[in-house]
């Protein structure tokens, strides 16, 4: 059988490591085609964008039912009903938001009478700090996990970047080996670099954004949180004051 140039020179290419010219530049075949570290990388990236996109869909349904507890909360609080026979039911069942705000604020305010405390502003001060505390806890959850968010939106271009960076320079060692500068030979490698950062970019942005909207939605939550607790503060302290003449 008669051996062509091409085949003569195709094995040169395999003897040499230089990546062989190909024509599947769908996303399975770049990827399959690139250097392992530059797959290895693009594994991790998108690795990071489930985990980025479960963190999205986790805390959207979490934000969601803890604004709809927060209304309906306020919307009892605020309907007359006395302040012990609300107590007597958040502690019934577990609670989040304002509700585990107002049962801590409840402890405290009971633990207080049952011990017949004497200094009103010292019991004014425990109450603020109890709220204070409750509401660093309450802060702490909504913000749970939204720090990978941000790690995930400022790295993985960087990332990406480097596998397309390790990415070229096979492909120009490759060339150089060769000694060709056909756009065939180019090309393919290029390509499978620049994949790298493709993938880099489609984790960075779902998550940049995602971090900001659910960043702004905590924040507006936990303010929310904050003027409940001065609300009820001031509520106990009239009480406190009228109880102490």
């Amino acid at each position: 059988m008669n051996r062509t140039k091409k085949d003569h020179y195709m094995e040169a290419m395999d003897a040499v490591g230089v990546v062989v010219p190909h024509t599947d530049f769908s996303i399975w075949g770049l990827f399959w085609a690139a250097d392992w570290i530059v797959k290895a990388v693009m594994l991790g990236l998108l690795g990071a964008s489930i985990w980025c996109w479960a963190i999205i869909i986790d805390k959207t349904i979490i934000y969601r039912r803890t604004n709809a507890e927060m209304n309906r909360f306020e919307r009892t609080f605020w309907s007359g009903q006395s302040l012990e026979e609300l107590y007597q039911m958040q502690s019934k069942k577990p609670s989040g938001g304002m509700g585990a705000v107002f049962v801590a604020a409840m402890k405290e305010w009971k633990r207080s009478h049952e011990q017949n405390a004497a200094s009103f502003v010292g019991m004014q001060q425990r109450l603020d700090k109890v709220l204070d505390v409750a509401i660093n806890r309450e802060s702490e959850t909504l913000e749970k996990h939204l720090g990978f968010l941000a790690t995930i939106g400022s790295a993985s271009p960087f990332i990406g970047l480097f596998g397309t960076v390790w990415g070229i320079m096979n492909a120009f060692t490759a060339i150089a080996a060769s000694s060709s500068t056909n756009l065939a030979v180019v090309a393919g490698p290029i390509a499978e670099a620049l994949f790298a950062t493709a993938i880099g970019l489609v984790s960075a942005i779902p998550a940049v954004i995602a971090y900001n909207k659910l960043s702004s939605d905590s924040a507006k939550m936990v303010s929310r949180l904050e003027g409940f607790a001065d609300e009820f503060s001031t509520i106990l302290s009239r009480q406190l004051e009228a109880r102490s003449h």
